[in-house]
């Protein structure tokens, strides 16, 4: 496999919070997606994910209390658990999901 360049994937999503799958490893999905300040309602997933903010800053409510992840930083989001994507958030964001077993 070559290399991949996230932020032009990222950048060429037909629209923002649209993520695109790399591919798999072993049961984790890895997927890519563009952040664009608006805000996306309240969500929970079966999985647990690792969201890896590339380039900006992902701004979110966790449980109800405020998460920023600037660039280069990574947060842990437990499965099922609540979260609000806040306005402002923009950038490249790469997500792993990790079913729960």
């Amino acid at each position: 496999m070559n290399p991949v360049n996230l932020a032009e994937i990222a950048a060429g999503l037909p629209q923002a919070w649209s993520s695109r799958t790399l591919g798999t490893v072993g049961a984790a999905c890895v997927k890519v997606l563009r952040m664009d300040e608006m805000p996306v309602r309240e969500e929970s997933h079966a999985a647990t994910e690792a969201l890896l903010v590339l380039d900006g800053r992902l701004e979110m409510k966790v449980d109800g209390k405020p998460v920023s992840v600037r660039a280069g930083e990574l947060f842990m989001m437990a499965a099922r658990t609540p979260h609000t994507v806040l306005p402002g958030s923009r950038g490249t964001l790469v997500i792993v999901d990790v079913p729960q077993e």
